[in-house]
C-alpha cells in the first residue's frame, strides 16, 4: 500500500509540475523528444518467485522533456516470466505513463511508470495497476536503470521483479 501512495503521489507531483509549463510552447524536436526502446532482464520477487526464476523483456518509450530536468511520456513493452516447476511462462504488457526527473544533462535520474499492466498466458486474470520505479544513469544516446516493477493483479496476485534495463535513444527528426 505504501508504494501505491507513493507513486500516486509521483503522479500528482508530476501532473501538476507539468500543468505549470505551458506545453503549447514546447518545439517537438531531436533535442526533446525520442523514442527510447531496449531490453529489461529481472527476477521475480514475491508471489512471482514461486512461479518464475527470471524474466527478460522489451521496454518501448516515447519521451518530451518539459525543461532540461523534467520528461514525461507513454511507456510499453512486454516482460516474459520463465515458469518454474511445471508453472507455464507467462507475461505482463504493461500500457503506461512515466515521469522521469533528470538531475543534470548527463547522470542520474528518478522516475517511475504508471499504468495498467495486461497479463498474457494467464487464465482467469486480466491484469492489474502497474507501478515500475526507476534509478539510473543516462546520457543523450544510451539509459541504463534498476528497476522495481508490481502489477497489482486481480484475485490478489502481486507480480513483483527487481531487474536491470538498458535503453537506446532514437531521435525524431
Amino acid at each position: 500500500m505504501k508504494k501505491l501512495v507513493l507513486s500516486l503521489a509521483l503522479l500528482v507531483t508530476s501532473v501538476t509540475f507539468a500543468q505549470q509549463t505551458d506545453i503549447e510552447d514546447i518545439d517537438i524536436n531531436s533535442d526533446n523528444s525520442w523514442l527510447k526502446a531496449g531490453i529489461v532482464a529481472g527476477i521475480p520477487v514475491g508471489d512471482a518467485s514461486d512461479v518464475s526464476s527470471f524474466n527478460l523483456g522489451a521496454d518501448v518509450r516515447g519521451q518530451v522533456l518539459l525543461n532540461p530536468n523534467f520528461a514525461i511520456g507513454a511507456a510499453s513493452g512486454y516482460t516474459h516470466y520463465f515458469g518454474k516447476d511445471g508453472f507455464d511462462d507467462f507475461g505482463i504488457v504493461p500500457l503506461a505513463g512515466f515521469a522521469r526527473y533528470y538531475f543534470t544533462p548527463n547522470g542520474l535520474f528518478l522516475g517511475s511508470d504508471l499504468g495498467y499492466g495486461f497479463l498474457t498466458g494467464v487464465d482467469g486474470n486480466s491484469g492489474g495497476l502497474y507501478v515500475n520505479p526507476q534509478i539510473g544513469y543516462h546520457n543523450r544516446d544510451w539509459n541504463i536503470y534498476a528497476f522495481y516493477q508490481n502489477t497489482f493483479a486481480e484475485n490478489d496476485v502481486d507480480l513483483q521483479s527487481v531487474g536491470v534495463g538498458f535503453t537506446y535513444n532514437i531521435r525524431f527528426k
